[in-house]
């Protein structure tokens, strides 16, 4: 090959969402609103989850750090595609798609496994209720907690550096709004073997034993509901991981939609606007489900907003 078509590329650029050029203004106030829902319901939950003494139990501890989540993932994608609607040359850099990459996989890695842990806080709290403030434990939950994110950077550092020890010397547009593994690995003028088997195992492997301990620990709460003779018994006892089964079902569809499917043109734009769902579109509705579905984050709501003071003097 020759010296010439070795060269690295710089920067990338990044197509967006459409590149209609009248679509651009209407698509940038679409989507700030979308990142304001978001900044706010998540902020919302973070605050309320924090301060609230009636919310101090490891079921609103997980949800608080769901929040974080939600809201890095929202904030490592939305600001960039924000200022390339309003921008004629959409480009980002090479160390900069990098770590967008990288910041993207910590963020959703770690909402796959936390949607997971939360499954299990559910299954304890309602199949071994006695044990509850024992199997999670203050100590347990903080384990838990530090486990995913320790794990969520470890899988995000193996995978981006993957991807970017690839040369790209031909192409430098991604067929995307933001630097994702399918559009990068498309791109690249090296093999790309290694790489994409890194890719789709690590995605393949987060996704089963992810969606395993969810699918286990549903499996034992609907058997130990339907145990429950009173109907009252059994609506209270559905009621209290309703909120989790709606966001595990929007999330996990979401990604078996985008993950499970042949890798080709079609699904580059497949991607697009899947991607469009479950980095922006999911973590502004999570707030929306936590809370409005939800007694005890609605009546803390009131209680901030009446008095802040006395929403936090018994921590």
């Amino acid at each position: 090959m020759a010296s010439e078509n070795l060269t690295q590329v710089t920067e990338f650029i990044l197509i967006g969402v459409s590149d209609r050029p009248d679509l651009q203004i209407p698509l940038f106030f679409v989507f700030l609103l979308i990142y304001g829902l978001t900044m706010a319901g998540n902020l919302g939950i973070i605050t309320l989850t924090s301060v609230d003494s009636q919310l101090q139990t490891p079921m609103y501890f997980f949800l608080r750090h769901l929040a974080i989540i939600n809201l890095g993932d929202s904030t490592v994608i939305a600001p960039k595609m924000l200022v390339n609607f309003l921008v004629t040359k959409k480009t980002i850099s090479y160390y900069g798609c990098a770590a967008q990459l990288g910041g993207f996989l910590v963020f959703i890695i770690g909402e796959t496994f936390m949607l997971a842990t939360m499954a299990h806080d559910r299954y304890v709290a309602i199949c071994k209720p006695l044990l509850y403030m024992v199997v999670v434990s203050p100590q347990i939950c903080l384990l838990l907690v530090s486990l995913t994110y320790l794990y969520s950077l470890t899988t995000a550092l193996t995978v981006s550096s993957s991807v970017f020890s690839m040369s790209y010397c031909s192409s430098n547009v991604i067929n995307h709004f933001y630097c994702d593994t399918v559009p990068l690995l498309a791109l690249s003028c090296s093999d790309t073997y290694i790489p994409e088997t890194i890719v789709f195992t690590s995605a393949g492997t987060n996704l089963f034993f992810s969606i395993s301990i969810v699918l286990t620990s549903y499996f034992n709460i609907v058997l130990a509901i339907l145990r429950i003779h009173s109907s009252e018994g059994r609506r209270k006892a559905f009621s209290t991981c309703a909120s989790h089964m709606m966001a595990v079902t929007v999330f996990y569809g979401t990604l078996f939609f985008m993950y499970l499917q042949p890798r080709s043109n079609l699904s580059l734009r497949t991607d697009k606007m899947t991607s469009v769902f479950y980095t922006l579109v999911i973590p502004m509705l999570n707030p929306l489900i936590y809370s409005l579905r939800n007694k005890d984050v609605k009546d803390a709501l009131k209680r901030l907003l009446n008095n802040p003071w006395q929403a936090s003097k018994l921590m």
